[in-house]
């Protein structure tokens, strides 16, 4: 198995609870700061694209700046470069952590798909 990348933000929760989930199951992972080194434009292309996700499950809908930028009624009458430029313009926009081994790609933290994913 290729080493994992982690784009997580060290304060958050939920990527505590992802990394120790992985150190757990003896999982080498490679982190990135999402904030201090985000993922570039065509980096999240890649991610969507090799998540099957739709780009909106990217978005941090929790997040103050979500908020502050009334993103719930600009995503829908955005197209998806527009989406990848707001994305990659600001970590703190983006829903964390993303782990993937170049291939599968995960949004956010969740046992099971983990367990799915990376734990076989």
């Amino acid at each position: 198995m290729k080493p994992l990348v982690m784009y997580h933000y060290p304060k958050c929760g939920t990527c505590r609870k992802a990394k120790k989930y992985l150190e757990e199951k003896g999982i080498d992972t490679a982190e990135r700061h999402i904030v201090e080194e985000p993922p570039t434009k065509d980096e999240l292309k890649a991610l969507v694209d090799k998540s099957g996700l739709p780009i909106k499950k990217f978005f941090n809908t929790s997040g103050k700046k979500y908020r502050e930028l009334n993103l719930k009624e600009k995503l829908p009458k955005m197209n998806e470069e527009e989406m990848l430029d707001l994305l990659s313009s600001d970590g703190m926009l983006i829903k964390r952590p993303i782990v993937t081994d170049g291939e599968k790609v995960t949004v956010g933290f969740n046992e099971k798909t983990f367990d799915q994913t990376w734990a076989e």
